[in-house]
């Protein structure tokens, strides 16, 4: 798997990945139509610059076939920069989305500098409960949006990165 931050070149992909109620149904905004795929790109090319650090669309090896997509971004519920991933149904239960959210909370970490990342999953999404245990993110909180319980779990760096926290 390659990871590489999102880019113009991604929109027929990202509007594939995020049309798909396989892969977009219980993401915060749920289903995107192309349109509000093609904001959130803009969005998602100018946050990198002003943040070091973004959303990467993941593709297999030779680079050709989107598989998913993972990132850390500021989430609109001012809860702080949250990690985000989503893949496609295929491709769960290979340990992509482990290996591509780890890979993105230790660049936000480690390359970023940020001291605090957050992700918030359904409490029914067992899957995605274990995959933010795994790299290292604990419960921390808990709310309920849409009538839906809600956990947050947190990471926090102990040590810091070369450049200062922000």
């Amino acid at each position: 798997m390659v990871l590489s931050p999102v880019g113009w070149q991604d929109l027929p992909d990202l509007q594939a990945l995020k049309g798909n109620p396989l892969v977009f149904a219980h993401m915060l905004g749920g289903v995107r139509s192309p349109g509000q795929v093609a904001e959130e790109l803009a969005q998602d090319v100018a946050f990198w610059p002003a943040h070091g650090v973004g959303m990467w669309l993941a593709r297999d090896v030779s680079g050709q076939a989107a598989l998913g997509l993972t990132g850390v971004h500021e989430r609109p519920d001012g809860r702080g920069m949250g990690l985000r991933f989503a893949f496609r149904p295929e491709m769960r239960g290979r340990g992509l989305a482990r290996e591509a959210a780890g890979a993105a909370l230790r660049f936000a970490h480690d390359q970023a500098g940020l001291r605090r990342v957050v992700a918030v999953a359904r409490d029914s999404n067992f899957s995605s409960r274990v995959l933010l245990g795994a790299i290292g993110m604990r419960p921390c909180d808990a709310f309920e949006r849409d009538g839906h319980p809600m956990l947050v779990f947190e990471s926090v760096a102990t040590r810091p990165p070369a450049a200062a926290w922000r």
